[in-house]
């Protein structure tokens, strides 16, 4: 088994373009994805996530020759969402060239989604991505559309379910955070992380060398971060021998 803690920076993409907002909205360009893939590809990162954020919204798939093209400039994991509500979608994806499929508002519409994509290809395929959000009892709903609807499901019990079917890990994303640069959050990462056995990839806040140790601590087995990467706010080198120091295990 490895412990080794991941560092994975999350390309957006918009119409072919990487762009970054906060909670959600207000998207800036952050630039080509095929060289921005290729630098965190010589920075060190442990893997790339590659989201086409209007897609589910738009009912198309995601860009495959984008995908081709990034696979062949790449030599780290590659895992691929937006759009994605079936066996063979997720089937033209991984055979596009990435490593792994995320999943987000199809496997809420559709679970068993999830079982067929890990019986089909393997679990260590399947990633879910939870989109959640603080209700008024404190506990976390699941929004699905880009954030843009709450299920009124609960993201404990539908980290949960997740995992029984199949899925190999979860990407979990405070929507409360996300883009704030104000750290992970942390409540939710350990509610989460104490009910499950697959890793977790924590997303949404990170704005500083610290949140990252803190979110490890806190039980994620891998933190994403977008614009602190693309704005060369945090060199990941730098962060992973900060990591180091602070005892905690990375791949330099």
């Amino acid at each position: 088994m490895d412990f080794a803690k991941r560092i994975i920076p999350c390309l957006d993409i918009k119409e072919g373009r990487v762009v970054k907002g906060v909670n959600f909205v207000g998207l800036k360009d952050a630039g080509d994805p095929v060289e921005i893939a290729q630098e965190y590809n010589r920075q060190g990162a442990d893997e790339i996530v590659f989201l086409d954020i209007t897609a589910s919204v738009e009912k198309r798939s995601t860009t495959l020759d984008m995908v081709k093209k990034v696979a062949k400039e790449i030599f780290i994991p590659f895992t691929v969402g937006g759009g994605i509500s079936s066996v063979q979608d997720m089937s033209v994806l991984l055979n596009a060239g990435c490593d792994k499929v995320s999943i987000n508002s199809s496997a809420v519409k559709n679970p068993s989604l999830i079982d067929e994509g890990a019986k089909h290809f393997g679990s260590q395929c399947i990633v879910v991505a939870i989109d959640a959000r603080r209700n008024e009892k404190g506990s976390w709903n699941v929004y699905v559309n880009g954030g843009r609807v709450d299920t009124h499901k609960d993201a404990i019990q539908w980290a949960k379910e997740v995992c029984d079917r199949g899925a190999g890990e979860i990407l979990l994303t405070s929507m409360d955070t996300d883009g704030t640069k104000a750290g992970y959050d942390i409540a939710m990462i350990e509610a989460i992380n104490a009910q499950l056995s697959i890793p977790i990839i924590a997303s949404g806040g990170a704005g500083s060398m610290q949140h990252f140790r803190d979110v490890f601590t806190a039980g994620a087995d891998a933190a994403l971060a977008a614009s602190i990467f693309h704005f060369k706010e945090i060199d990941i080198l730098e962060l992973k021998s900060y990591l180091a120091r602070e005892h905690i295990a990375v791949r330099i």
